[in-house]
Parts: structure tokens; sequence; C-alpha cells
């Protein structure tokens, strides 16, 4: 089938766009290359996918609605894969037009891309970073998601929020991912892991916020790719069962999952183990916490589990080791 990807220049939506075409399918993927970060990364991800038939690049901006409702016309895809957005908390604050522009008029133009065409599934990504305030652990996705603490936060829960209306409205089954810390090959830049990487690497110094007290649930970017192509052949249906919360609807094809390994990891218990895997140490610099951050994530991935009979399973101290391997050879460290 053909399978429309956003974001296939990002880190998530590159992986999937890859598994995809291994399997067969064909891919259109979408992506503007903002220059958010390294162009160079970027294109280099994309480079990965060049030369394979079953790939149709298209560079455009999601938030132009003119050309975004041509790219669904021409390509008509059965299913969407929606990973474009302006990620990162703490960029929210400096530039939060980004975030009006990518995850609100972006995903309201993939929205009525959709429902002009009855595609047969739309999945997309959320953030944990939707609970926000919420201070009950394990994150469950049937806990209120209502005080965000950044406009990135906002953003995604109001994706959410969309998606039902959509769904209930016209009928399309709508799927939301709130990922857990990603990290792996190919990973963001402006990330923890490949911010420590490169500083530990040259011998400089690591931010650690909060004095390190801090937990993350870290989950590998193989577990991520697997999970949201389960998700995406587990089309919702609406569950009578349902109630008010925000995991499933009542009245519209829709659900909302976490993906998380569902093992929260001390941050300087991850710098540990990065250390281990680089063969040096890291000199640490210790702050305070930043405006927008949570103390820590957690996933409970029953749900998930439920419904597609799997949940992500990479220990850190694996993860970690791949993710250092991939560095070493990428940066040509030996």
């Amino acid at each position: 089938m053909t399978i429309l990807v956003t974001g296939t220049a990002g880190f998530i939506g590159n992986e999937i766009a890859l598994r995809l075409l291994a399997r067969g399918e064909r891919v259109v993927g979408v992506d503007c290359l903002t220059p958010y970060y390294d162009l160079a990364l970027k294109e280099a991800r994309l480079a990965r996918l060049a030369g394979n038939p079953n790939f149709i690049e298209t560079r455009i901006d999601l938030a132009d609605r003119e050309t975004t409702a041509r790219l669904f016309a021409d390509h008509k895809p059965a299913r969407v894969i929606h990973m474009a957005a302006q990620p990162g908390v703490r960029y929210s604050l400096e530039n939060p037009h980004a975030y009006l522009d990518s995850n609100l008029a972006g995903f309201l133009n993939v929205l009525e891309g959709c429902r002009a065409l009855s595609v047969e599934h739309l999945v997309y990504a959320s953030s944990s970073s939707v609970y926000g305030g919420n201070e009950a652990m394990p994150f469950s996705v049937h806990h209120p998601a209502d005080h965000p603490v950044s406009l990135y936060a906002a953003t995604k829960r109001a994706n959410e929020l969309m998606a039902h209306s959509y769904a209930h409205l016209y009928g399309f089954p709508v799927t939301g991912l709130r990922f857990f810390t990603v990290y792996g090959p190919w990973g963001r830049p402006d990330m923890a892991p490949m911010i420590f990487a490169r500083a530990i690497a040259e011998g400089r110094p690591i931010d650690v916020f909060n004095g390190g007290e801090m937990q993350r649930d870290f989950t590998f970017i193989d577990d991520i790719v697997e999970g949201v192509l389960r998700v995406a052949d587990c089309i919702p249906a609406p569950d009578a069962n349902a109630g008010d919360g925000p995991a499933a609807s009542p009245i519209a094809p829709y659900r909302v999952f976490n993906i998380g390994n569902g093992a929260p990891v001390d941050l300087m218990r991850f710098i540990e183990v990065m250390e281990e895997a680089l063969g040096r140490k890291a000199v640490k610099n210790m702050l305070p916490m930043q405006s927008g951050d949570v103390k820590a994530t957690w996933a409970d991935t029953a749900d998930l589990e439920a419904a597609t009979g799997w949940k992500p399973n990479t220990s850190i101290e694996e993860g970690v080791r791949r993710f250092v391997a991939w560095y070493r050879e990428f940066h040509d460290l030996g």
C-alpha cells in the first residue's frame, strides 16, 4: 500500500520509512528540512532512503495548506504516519511561533488531507510531555493530561484533541503515540544522549540539571519503530467502555498509547552507562532545574501491550552500547 510518512529527514520518521520499505510498502516521504538542527545530519538520513524505487521524496512545508492538500490528492495514501513536528521543550520558550506553524497549522492540514481521502488510519506522534504537572507515576493514558508546563507539550495535547474531533466528525481512525525520551543511532543532536556523547568524547563538561535528580523513561529507537508499525496495523474503533478518559473514545475510532520502556532510569545512571561505553569519565556541571522541564517520566504501557501483544524491551545498557557504536562510526572516532 501507499503510506505517507511525514518527517522522513527526522530521527523517528526516517527509521519508520526504512522499515516500511523493507517490508515492501510504497512510501511517500515528506520533510521541509527546517534548520532547527544540523541539516547535514538530516540529509545523511535521507540518503539512506535514496535510490529505493518504492520511496518518493517530497520537500514541502505541511503548514502550507494548498501544497499539503495537493500532496494528498496526488499520492492518495491509504495510511498516514505523521512524525513531522517542531520538537523540543526548551526551544519552545525561544521560538513559540514555530510550534504554532508546525504542530498546529501543519497538523490541521494533515487532518484535512486524511478527511478528504477517508484514510484507513492516521498514526501521529504525541509526547510524554503532555503529562506536564501530573505527579502520579507511572504515567497512564487514563490519567488526565490537562496541565502542560511548556508550549511544546500544549501543542501535543492540542493535537490529541484535534485528532479526536476529526475522528468523531469524519469517521477515519486515529491513534496518537506518546513517546518517552527516544534515543539511539541517528538521533537528534539537541537531546541529552547526543549532547552527552559529544561532550564526553571531546573532554568537555556536560550540563546536569536539577543536580542530577532526574529520571527518564529512555526508549530505544528500534522499540519505538516496532511500536509504531504494530499500532499502525491495529486500527481503532469506538469503544463503548472508554468512559471519559483520554485513552479511547466511546464516540470515535480513536486511541492514545504510551510507548516507553516502562522502567525509568536515573539520569546519573544513564551518564555512568555512557561513560562506560565511551571509555571516558564525564566532567559534570551541576545546574538547577530548567524552566518547562519535569523531574521524572515513567510510562505505563499496559494498553499498548494489551492491544498489540508487545512492549518495548531494550535495556539501557544495550541501547547505549549500540548508540555509542554508531556515534563512533558516524564521526570516525575509531
